[in-house]
């Protein structure tokens, strides 16, 4: 970092150079060495100098980012192809249909507030609207019910989405699965804070990270087109939590906690993308089947592992081997943040389950 400042100051003085301008310098100099102080981010007696490659070790490099963001637009094209080549083929194949719509008949009144003020408006605006085009109140609602169902993604729109990441979480878990099965620390996990932060990467993590962080750096990039759920406030915090948690644990060498984070992400999230393929293609009973086991996965995996395993190896074990420091809390904050998004999807979980069970499946035929 201090050689990047000089680098750009070099070039700035030969033009520039006042005491205000010195000073400015020098006080965004300190600021940034003091950002990036090894005291905040590691423990007592380690730094950044630890990440000096050495007798053919290699240690994680900031620079090593920059590689997520060919990766994440590699992905955005093969996302493309694999949606027009494989996706739409397999949705006619297994039957998805397209539901027939009606559309709006074109009124300027209308579609102008339905586009700048509402989708849905009040009684009141119903009425006035009423007035203004020389329609009925029940014709106004019949033409904002049917525009509003105009801009609702199509079947299969929902199952190209669904099966792109279906293949991706799929690929991802045997990935994740392939790296870590024979790491000690897949079984005991207190083994991931031997030798930290003096881990060497292995190529493997590195392809693995740079997968899985290109993967949702990717999604940020499709956000704009993505459908739009009723959560989606959720998932961007999600994404951007995700994003920040798996870069800051490639920065300071978090990876064999990382590793294992994204590992029991991956395990619940194929089951749920599979089922809302089968969702889409009408069949109901494998759909509730495979959602069902998505619920249990889920539960297990993010509401019991990833607390009471993972984030009390990473919270409560390191506090007996190491004073805490700033970085510490930051990761475990991160890892707070999703805890607290996992209980709120729960919820919504388990209330889709209990609609599944045959009590109330005969209630809803009764």
């Amino acid at each position: 970092s201090r050689l990047f400042i000089c680098f750009i100051s070099n070039d700035i003085t030969k033009e520039l150079s006042t005491p205000a301008h010195d000073m400015a310098f020098n006080m965004l100099s300190r600021l940034w060495e003091l950002i990036w102080a090894d005291w905040i981010w590691f423990p007592e007696g380690h730094g950044w100098a630890d990440f000096t490659d050495h007798d053919g070790k290699v240690y994680p490099k900031p620079k090593d980012l920059w590689a997520t963001i060919p990766i994440a637009l590699a992905f955005l094209v093969i996302r493309q192809i694999f949606e027009r080549k494989v996706a739409i083929p397999l949705a006619y194949l297994l039957g998805v249909k397209e539901e027939l719509r009606v559309f709006a008949s074109p009124n300027p009144i209308l579609e102008s507030y339905f586009c700048r003020r509402s989708k849905h408006p009040t009684q009141i605006v119903m009425e006035t609207l009423s007035k203004q085009t020389g329609r009925s109140v029940r014709q106004v609602q019949r033409w904002f019910r049917r525009r509003r169902n105009q801009d609702r993604p199509s079947k299969v729109k929902k199952f190209r989405e669904a099966s792109w990441r279906f293949t991706f979480y799929l690929f991802a878990f045997f990935a994740g699965l392939a790296v870590l099965i024979d790491k000690p620390w897949f079984y005991e996990m207190k083994m991931m804070w031997e030798g930290f932060p003096k881990m060497s990467l292995l190529p493997s993590q590195y392809w693995y990270y740079m997968m899985e962080l290109g993967f949702y750096v990717s999604l940020l990039f499709s956000v704009a087109s993505d459908i739009k759920r009723k959560d989606f406030k959720e998932q961007i915090v999600h994404h951007v939590a995700t994003i920040t948690l798996i870069g800051f644990s490639w920065l300071v060498n978090y990876i064999r906690a990382g590793t294992l984070i994204m590992l029991v992400h991956d395990a619940s999230d194929y089951l749920m993308e599979s089922a809302k393929m089968f969702n889409y293609a009408g069949w109901k009973r494998t759909c509730n089947c495979i959602f069902t086991i998505f619920a249990a996965v889920f539960i297990i995996t993010r509401l019991v592992i990833l607390p009471f395993w993972i984030v009390h190896t990473t919270w409560v074990y390191p506090l007996t081997v190491y004073r805490p420091f700033f970085g510490f809390y930051f990761f475990n904050g991160l890892l707070f943040v999703l805890i607290l998004l996992h209980m709120f999807w729960a919820a919504l979980i388990l209330r889709m389950v209990v609609k599944f069970l045959p009590g109330n499946v005969r209630k809803r035929l009764l």
